[in-house]
């Protein structure tokens, strides 16, 4: 990222511009063919982000759904304390894990498992602060950007790095993403990915059931408050003491360091508590 940004400040353009520009390059598409696709993206993000709200979304397995419906209602009588920004994303994040779950149509960014938190970012901050849908979509690009670097230098995985990797990667895309929505520069925004993805350091991916459900619904909406939260604190001037591309690199090592129990594999964490084991016969008609 370090290079990146360099190379953006030679060439006097935006990180999204720079990510668009080398998108444009290796697709050989031109850039209205790669703002539309990204815009195509954002509609479905949209879509996710609701359908979950107005009527409980069941799973295919039937172990969850119903958790956005309920927070909406909650929200929509004026009892949540988070305020209008966090609200609307915490149910937003839970209607696109709810929506991939019943095997509904999403946008895997950067994987289907951590779906719901950039969309729910983007969205609820663009929608609260009257954004264009422009903005949104180069928000996305800046977005890109972080995903890229993480993905390109240690892992986007849950099986290689643990949920680190996937809600951590997605906190820190959508942290960057919302800096940029706020009006703060590409620095800032690098900061605000830092201090999202050092601040999920160590998250395992314990899927009960081997499914993507539980625990992993919840962590969408907890993990989405996680990067406005460090967005909010690098429009402020705060800043990630450890650079974002050491980030990256302790966060591999890290999931590495994560035995394959913890990795994806359903065999630890949640996964053989009592419950998580009840709920694995259930569904299978066999033991763990």
């Amino acid at each position: 990222m370090s290079e990146i940004l360099k190379g953006c400040k030679e060439k006097g353009i935006t990180l999204a511009e720079y990510i668009l520009a080398s998108e444009c390059e290796t697709s050989h598409q031109t850039r209205e063919q790669v703002c539309s696709r990204m815009e195509q993206m954002l509609t479905v993000m949209e879509s996710s982000s609701c359908g979950g709200l107005e009527a409980p979304m069941i799973s295919n397995s039937g172990l969850t759904g119903g958790c956005a419906h309920q927070y909406h209602g909650y929200v929509q009588k004026g009892q949540s304390i988070l305020g209008p920004v966090l609200s609307d994303a915490v149910q937003m994040a839970l209607s696109c894990s709810e929506v991939n779950a019943a095997m509904g149509k999403i946008a895997a960014c950067p994987t289907a498992g951590s779906c719901g938190i950039v969309p729910a970012a983007v969205l609820s901050v663009g929608r609260n602060k009257n954004c264009s849908r422009a903005d949104m979509v180069l928000a996305l690009f800046t977005a890109s950007g972080i995903g890229m670097v993480i993905g390109e230098h240690a892992t986007l995985a849950g099986a290689d790095g643990g949920c680190q990797a996937e809600c951590g990667a997605a906190a820190a895309m959508a942290a960057a993403a919302v800096v940029k929505l706020l009006g703060g520069d590409d620095g800032q925004a690098v900061h605000g990915a830092a201090i999202a993805l050092k601040n999920l350091l160590g998250l395992v991916c314990d899927p009960v059931c081997g499914l993507v459900e539980i625990p992993c619904i919840k962590r969408n909406g907890i993990s989405v408050s996680v990067a406005l939260t460090a967005a909010d604190m690098a429009c402020a001037g705060v800043q990630s003491y450890i650079p974002f591309d050491e980030v990256v690199t302790a966060m591999y090592a890290v999931g590495k360091a994560l035995p394959h129990q913890l990795r994806e594999t359903g065999l630890g964490g949640l996964a053989v508590t009592k419950t998580g084991m009840e709920m694995y016969q259930r569904l299978y008609g066999k033991n763990l």
